[in-house]
């Protein structure tokens, strides 16, 4: 009786191997439908052990251990064709070559399944060399599709030749192993000659084709070859990949002729880069962040012309105020049609016009949300344009800042494909994420929020930014002269401009003991200073709560507000009253006399029952910047005291002067829109007794000053010899951060007679013309004669964004320089395209005897800044930089004002450029690195900073790019992309050494956590009680115990099954969620009933919950390679 192999009382491998290892058994023959490369381990070593058999075929004897017949592998047309087709068309040349790269192709896809594994690399490595030497066989049937399945064991057994099985297995591991499967073995002689001469029939059939070379060459060429792949073809194969967008956006989008002139490469490549990002859908949006001095408006110009040509639409351009006239002559020159708008001026949302594209230039002025931000927004989403932000400091001191430049064209819940895998791991893995943050979806510009982490924010940016600097230009883009290797870029007249070196120097102002330099940076000004309660920044200290136990509900609103902001700005206040000195003792003591004036107009009020003035003073202003005193703003002039001309600044000491002047500036301020009022009722007397105590120490400080006398202000002094002396000749631009201070030097210089000198201010009514006037070459204006041209400029930070002003290469920082990053946003100003000079002077002042008392003092305010516990803060967002900064400028630090240090290039970018520079230098690389199969892998000794690993590159279902590099431990080392493509780099001579011994284990732990970032494990974590989701869950299923009415039938109660269920399993959307948290907090007046049909709609509309696509779920993430890093190169 025949023996059944059924996999389920008997397996079918356990069989087969049985048979094969007989010690009768020479030689076998499978005919099978399909074939699975890997299912091959289970009978592989039974295959070597066979000992082998010459065979006829045709007519020539062949030696043959195994051979292998495959019936099913066709192109599908091709198989509906035969089994509906009318004739009997046998196959042709064009389909049997189908056919062998079909089958090619199917094999290469078999070995990319599941994860590597040491064991898989080694049976596919024996398959080959058992292909090679002739002990396999295989060929592919084509005369009609063909799904038997026959296994035959040739036996050296004269009584029983053959011993055969037919039945229903594939050679496959799910057909030998797990499928249920019908399997019947036959030894009789007569039947097994009959079954060997049906396979023989066919195995020599004109249409059964020889496949074992493609088998051969599919593993050959795969992760599992034995030969040796260079370390540089993985690590030209990330860049190949990480660049992709950059490469489609370069081969897609084509530039206007005027453009292809104007543009260098690298600014060609901006523009079709973020062009790319603003056409893909998924994101809206897209920022240039190139350090300053690389072209941001010209190369947003070629995008709205790109634009404009492309869809027949307008752009329209924000900016700031003192930009729009800059902005006005490249569209003039470059003829676009676009608006131009004022970052501060409101927009009628409703009425504008439609513009597809939106360029926000300086974008990290709305970095703060405030008013003007929210309208922006609005305008954004109603005309669903795309936006392009442009801006060199995308963020300054917290990664909100970049968050809330994204979210004017990004949605709350809108599916980034990434999650902050810092931020994640830090709090001990995702499902800890949605236990803290079980209303936030994982993938979300929100969860980003979340996160601290610089390498998180990294990972963010590059679907968004492009951001080249100053070094990566030079080194992919910059030629080299011979005759002094200086790198340059070439213009297309064949002008050169060069890259200069930026030298720090310091001019060091002579002072004396008891001199008024001296008596501003002194131990008494400071403890009086520091003695200072400013109360009008601490109002909610002075409000008596007894007073104000009926005040209405815009009054509380008031109130609630002065603890707050207010707070922060007295810390504000104290640090300025430092930067004014740091500036000049001139704008100190105006400083001094504007807050004794205000002062005194609450005390007039106070004192005559009369309304308090509470203006934005008391709340951080949107546009808060130090162009001008942060008090300026309630009154809105310079209060009399102007910019002196004369000898002598004198500042009154007499208090009844100031309170003489108290009732005329209470009646300007009565005049005002932006101020709000609180009755003096609602203040304690100490407000009055503190604000006459302020007073008074604010005039001694005035009195330890004296008058300020111009002709010994020795750092103004200083600067006249340095204009008229070394650099007689040169343009210079003297920057300071104070309008008060720009406006002293300016009149001073002129009163000594500098000639061809202007200033530059927050006030001045057109910078863009006074720009033109000091750089005419680099403003277009190169016709503009010598006489009327500016040689000294004086100018606060109005001009370090978006101004030309390279004609000049001497930069002088009249206030003390603690801020790095401002002196090289300063210089890059002058650092730019089209500078001719070989040398930036970046100078600074200091006193001659050095810097330490200086930060001794400074050090001593800010402690007493922090030592309020309601003040939030420290030094960091008070004070600018620190004292290194100081002391290396001091000490002219080489390399100090470079700004690449610490400025990363987008990763597409980076990634191109070493893509592009290989194939430069070996263009046979853009055929043999695409061809590179994936899952391969090679290995390199790391340098001996790097942990030994594995890197390993993957891209998910949702296709975004995944680096994970692990240790040896499994232990995530970085998902940084940009670190880990510096630890990959390498060159054309890196050898290959032996992998580590679990190199494809770190590779499956890499995979598995892949897996949980692209997945939505939300289910079931509804976080803690006050959540919404947890809220709204509770509410529905009291709501679904209540038994049916005429209110609420059958259908309603399982459709409200389904959203329970639907919550539970899914996070809710940001829209639904807002929605339901704003009705539980309002449950008094918003009834359960409300809640349920709301939801129950939303769920009907597809708003309420984000719901996973099951396509999206079922794909796998592929494995693109892998490289090892090991310490040892004799592994």
């Amino acid at each position: 009786m025949a023996r059944i192999y059924d996999n389920i009382d008997l397996k079918f491998e356990q069989g087969l191997r049985n048979i094969m290892e007989s010690p009768s058994v020479k030689r076998v023959d499978f005919c099978v439908g399909y074939f699975n490369l890997r299912g091959w381990k289970l009978i592989i070593d039974q295959v070597d052990n066979l000992s082998g058999d010459y065979v006829e075929e045709g007519n020539d004897d062949v030696f043959r251990t195994c051979r292998l017949l495959i019936g099913m592998h066709h192109h599908n047309e091709d198989y509906i064709r035969r089994l509906y087709g009318q004739d009997d068309t046998l196959p042709d040349a064009n389909m049997v070559q189908k056919s062998k790269l079909q089958i090619a192709i199917d094999f290469r896809k078999q070995l990319l399944l599941g994860l590597p594994t040491k064991q898989d690399e080694w049976t596919l490595r024996r398959l080959s060399a058992q292909l090679k030497e002739g002990k396999v066989a295989v060929k592919l049937y084509l005369r009609e599709p063909l799904h038997a399945k026959l296994y035959i064991a040739h036996k050296d057994d004269y009584s029983c030749p053959r011993v055969c099985v037919m039945g229903s297995s594939n050679l496959t591991y799910s057909g030998l192993t797990r499928q249920g499967e019908l399997n019947a073995e036959f030894a009789n002689e007569d039947e097994t000659s009959k079954f060997y001469s049906w396979f023989q029939d066919r195995w020599e059939d004109l249409f059964c084709i020889d496949i074992t070379k493609e088998l051969t060459d599919v593993i050959d060429n795969s992760w599992a070859s034995d030969r040796d792949i260079p370390p540089y073809y993985i690590y030209l194969k990330i860049a190949y990949h990480l660049s992709e967008e950059a490469r489609n956006g370069i081969k897609e989008f084509v530039l206007t002729p005027e453009f292809r002139r104007e543009l260098f490469d690298f600014q060609q490549n901006a523009v079709k880069i973020a062009a790319r990002y603003l056409n893909n859908d998924k994101r809206g949006g897209a920022m240039i962040g190139d350090v300053v001095g690389l072209g941001k408006t010209i190369t947003a110009c070629a995008i709205a012309k790109i634009y404009e040509m492309t869809f027949a639409s307008s752009t329209l351009i924000i900016c700031p105020a003192n930009l729009q006239d800059m902005w006005r002559k490249y569209v003039r020159k470059y003829d676009l049609k676009a608006d131009i708008m004022s970052m501060s001026k409101p927009f009628d949302v409703d009425a504008a016009r439609y513009y597809r594209l939106i360029i926000v230039d300086e974008s990290h002025n709305l970095r703060n949300g405030g008013k003007r931000y929210q309208n922006i927004k609005a305008l954004i989403e109603h005309q669903d344009s795309k936006v392009l932000l442009l801006t060199a400091t995308p963020y300054n001191k917290d990664f909100s800042d970049l968050s809330n430049q994204l979210r004017l064209f990004l949605a709350d819940d809108q599916d980034l494909g990434v999650r902050p895998e810092a931020y994640i791991r830090s709090l001990g893995g995702e499902r800890a994420f949605l236990q803290q943050h079980s209303d936030i979806f994982i993938r979300s510009i929100k969860a980003f929020e979340k996160s601290p982490f610089t390498e998180d924010w990294n990972e963010l940016m590059k679907l968004f930014l492009v951001r080249r600097t100053r070094s990566f230009i030079k080194q992919y883009f910059a030629k080299e002269d011979p005759t002094d290797s200086r790198r340059y870029l070439e213009f297309p007249d064949k002008t050169r401009s060069y890259f200069p070196e930026r030298l720090p120097k310091a001019i060091k102002f002579k002072t004396e003991l008891g001199d008024q330099y001296s008596r501003l940076y002194s131990e008494e000004m400071i403890t009086l200073m520091r003695s200072l309660q400013l109360p009008r920044y601490g109002l909610s200290k002075y409000i008596s709560e007894a007073k104000t136990s009926d005040v209405s509900d815009y009054e509380q609103h008031l109130i609630d507000n002065l603890s707050r902001a207010g707070q922060r700005m007295m810390g504000f206040c104290m640090s300025t009253f430092f930067k004014r000195i740091d500036s000049s003792g001139f704008s100190f003591l105006l400083t001094l006399y504007r807050h004794i004036l205000r002062n005194c107009v609450f005390l007039y009020a106070l004192e005559n029952e009369l309304p308090l003035p509470i203006s934005d003073e008391n709340s951080l202003p949107e546009d808060y910047i130090e162009d001008e005193d942060i008090n300026t703003t309630m009154f809105g002039e310079e209060l009399d005291i102007t910019p002196t001309v004369g000898a002598t600044l004198h500042i009154p000491t007499d208090l009844s002067i100031y309170k003489a002047k108290a009732k005329e500036y209470y009646d300007i301020i009565t005049n005002k829109n932006n101020v709000a009022w609180l009755s003096s009722d609602y203040f304690k007397r100490s407000l009055k007794q503190q604000l006459n105590k302020d007073c008074a120490t604010l005039i001694q400080m005035i009195e330890l000053c004296g008058d300020w006398q111009q002709s010994t202000d020795e750092k103004l002094n200083e600067l006249q010899r340095l204009i008229l002396g070394d650099h007689k000749d040169d343009k210079i631009i003297v920057f300071t951060q104070y309008s008060d201070t720009a406006r002293y030097i300016y009149n001073q210089l002129r009163k000594r007679g500098v000639q061809a000198i202007d200033y530059a201010t927050g006030d001045s009514d057109n910078p863009t013309h006074i720009v033109e006037r000091f750089s005419p070459i680099s403003n277009d204006k190169s016709d503009l004669p010598n006489e009327e041209q500016t040689r000294i400029l004086i100018a606060t930070d109005v001009l370090s964004e978006g101004q030309n002003l390279q004609d000049a290469h001497v930069i002088v920082n009249f206030d003390l320089p603690w801020a790095i990053i401002r002196l090289i946003q300063r210089a890059g100003r002058v650092d730019r395209i089209g500078q001719t000079s070989g040398l930036i002077y970046c100078y600074s002042f200091f006193p001659a005897e050095g810097v330490e008392e200086v930060i001794k003092l400074r050090s001593r305010l800010n402690d007493r800044i922090n030592e309020n516990a309601n003040i939030v803060g420290s030094d960091e967002v008070f004070f600018e930089g620190n004292e290194q900064n100081l002391r290396d400028m001091f000490n002219e630090k080489s390399g100090v004002l470079d700004e690449d240090d610490d400025v990363e290039v987008d990763l597409p970018s980076q990634a191109y450029q070493i893509w592009k520079s290989a194939t430069d230098a070996d263009p046979k690389l853009k055929q043999v690195i695409p061809n590179l199969q994936n899952m391969i892998y090679s290995t390199r000794v790391a340098d001996a900073a790097l942990p030994e690993g594995v890197i390993t590159y993957a891209r998910t279902a949702n296709d975004f790019d995944i680096l994970t590099w692990v240790n040896c431990d499994g232990e995530v080392v970085t998902q940084s992309q940009k670190r880990i493509l510096d630890a990959l780099r390498c060159s054309v001579d890196t050898p290959n050494v032996p992998a580590l011994e679990q190199h494809h284990e770190l590779v499956s732990k890499a995979v598995e956590l892949m897996k949980t970032q692209s997945q939505n494990v939300s289910g079931g974590i509804l976080g803690n009680r006050f959540s919404t989701r947890y809220r709204v869950i509770a509410l529905l299923e009291h709501y679904y115990e209540q038994p049916t009415s005429l209110f609420f039938s059958a259908e309603s109660k399982e459709q409200l099954k389904q959203v329970i269920d639907d919550i539970y399993n899914y996070p809710l959307l940001e829209q639904s969620k807002f929605m339901l948290g704003r009705m539980l907090r309002s449950s008094g007046k918003t009834s359960s009933d409300d809640i349920v049909d709301y939801v129950l709609e939303m769920r009907q509309t597809g708003m309420l919950c984000r719901i996973e696509e099951e396509t999206d779920q079922n794909k796998e993430n592929t494995i693109i390679c892998s490289m090892g890093l090991t310490s040892d190169n004799g592994r």
